[in-house]
């Protein structure tokens, strides 16, 4: 297995990052996840754009596109798999023993790792933590990431596979790695970025595709709705059988699985939307 390291690709059980480095010591780093399809990256642009945006909510460099290209490329040529989880991570590099930034720059790190073809539907739990919505990091990709482990680590005790927050005036926002969405008589509805939640690359898409609705919606919500999916990279849309202790018999319903339905048809007929 090979990754990209300091401008090249390194083998693995030879690539180091500094112990001082700022993404490892202070989590001060971003990342993007890009579902790559028989060495095919899925939109990476949109990925990009996304990590630039991240990069200047943190007042990191602007990430060179060329080179993260470049690196994606040859990570994915050297290492051919059928579906990969392609992992963009872009730190502020060696730094002090505190807050305060180096001067050494940022660091560059692209690794892919073999995956799976997700199940259609899912369960998922609420928890009691919230999102802020007016955080510093709100809406930004960091690596400062443990809330989600400790949520995420939950749900996996209770038998699902993703947990869902509210934020601080109770409205559903999202996962601790996707998108969350609703179908009301009907009609499709998600959280809008105002809630807190992460700008999802397939949430985009899925809003553009389907003509999902952005929409302020209270977290009991949940204990109502016809039917619930997430989005995320390589989740794509996947329907929601379970919320908490409610059983959502027969997901995915007839409107998630015509989103499932269009997610696929269009994002194979174009990689890089």
């Amino acid at each position: 297995m090979k990754i990209w390291l300091d401008g090249g690709l390194q083998d693995i059980e030879s690539a180091r990052v500094s112990v001082f480095d700022h993404g490892l010591t202070v989590g001060d780093g971003i990342f993007e996840t890009v579902k790559a399809v028989d060495g095919r990256p899925f939109a990476l642009t949109r990925h990009l754009d996304r990590l630039t945006r991240s990069a200047r909510g943190l007042g990191l460099p602007d990430p060179d596109h060329d080179e993260v290209r470049r690196a994606c490329a040859a990570v994915l040529e050297a290492n051919p798999m059928p579906l990969g989880r392609l992992r963009v991570t872009y730190t502020g590099g060696h730094g002090p023993l505190g807050s305060d930034r180096g001067e050494h720059g940022p660091t560059l790190v692209v690794a892919l790792g073999e995956t799976t073809r997700r199940p259609d539907s899912t369960a998922v739990i609420t928890v009691p933590w919230t999102r802020n919505e007016r955080g510093a990091l709100t809406g930004l990709k960091t690596t400062s990431y443990a809330e989600n482990v400790v949520a995420l680590a939950r749900a996996r005790e209770r038998g699902a596979s993703e947990a869902l927050f509210g934020n601080t005036v109770g409205q559903l926002c999202e996962g601790t790695g996707s998108n969350v969405f609703v179908v009301l008589d009907g009609e499709i509805h998600t959280p809008p970025l105002a809630s807190g939640c992460l700008a999802g690359i397939t949430r985009a898409l899925a809003i553009e595709w389907t003509g999902a609705e952005e929409t302020d919606l209270p977290l009991d919500v949940l204990e109502r709705a016809d039917e619930v999916f997430l989005t995320s990279t390589l989740r794509d849309v996947q329907a929601v059988h379970r919320v908490d202790d409610r059983e959502l018999p027969g997901a995915p319903g007839p409107v998630t699985a015509k989103a499932m339905r269009i997610f696929e048809e269009r994002s194979g007929d174009d990689l890089d939307p």
